[in-house]
């Protein structure tokens, strides 16, 4: 028992929701706050999206653990349009280029070029294999820029008539970066 004495949790209900658990080694924080994970992302919002929610889901989400050296940070938001793939490609393609090369992705397949970011990002870097941003890609593409360690992500997919897209900024540990694969 003398080792949950330094542990605190704390949880806000009131509109958007927020969780922080620390311990004397780290914690973890998660906020809802659409229109704060936005701007932690970095990227505007498509003209006339609307947040994708669900039962308990806020649309948005903003997850930081910290402990010690080992850090994660990870900002995401769903959304859905009436407007094209293509047209939600085009624009969040133009919007990435701030942040380097934007390379487009289907699975782990290159589409075109460049083929990797100059900061060495490619399309089958998805956390050095650590964490899957997605295992199911069937028609769906996906635009990155940044490094192995900070990454940016729109990843597109057809929904009906129009489209559905995720927006996700990615900051991983330094070893949870790296190319490097262990060996089973």
């Amino acid at each position: 028992m003398a080792l949950l004495a330094g542990c605190h949790v704390s949880s806000d209900k009131q509109g958007d929701k927020e969780v922080k658990i620390s311990t004397p080694f780290g914690g973890m924080q998660v906020k809802t706050d659409d229109a704060a994970v936005l701007q932690n992302i970095g990227l505007p919002q498509y003209p006339g999206a609307t947040i994708v929610k669900n039962d308990n889901d806020k649309g948005a989400a903003d997850v930081n653990f910290s402990f010690g050296k080992f850090q994660l940070k990870v900002n995401a938001v769903s959304y859905r349009t009436t407007d094209s793939p293509e047209m939600v490609q085009a624009f969040y393609r133009k919007a990435l280029e701030k942040y380097g090369d934007v390379i487009e992705c289907k699975g782990s397949k290159v589409v075109g070029t460049p083929v990797q970011t100059s900061q060495g990002l490619t399309c089958d870097d998805n956390g050095g294999g650590h964490i899957s941003v997605n295992d199911d890609n069937s028609g769906k593409t996906q635009l990155k820029t940044g490094s192995r360690q900070h990454q940016h992500l729109v990843e597109i997919t057809p929904d009906g008539s129009g489209t559905k897209f995720g927006l996700v900024a990615l900051d991983l540990p330094g070893d949870m970066g790296s190319h490097s694969k262990s060996t089973e």
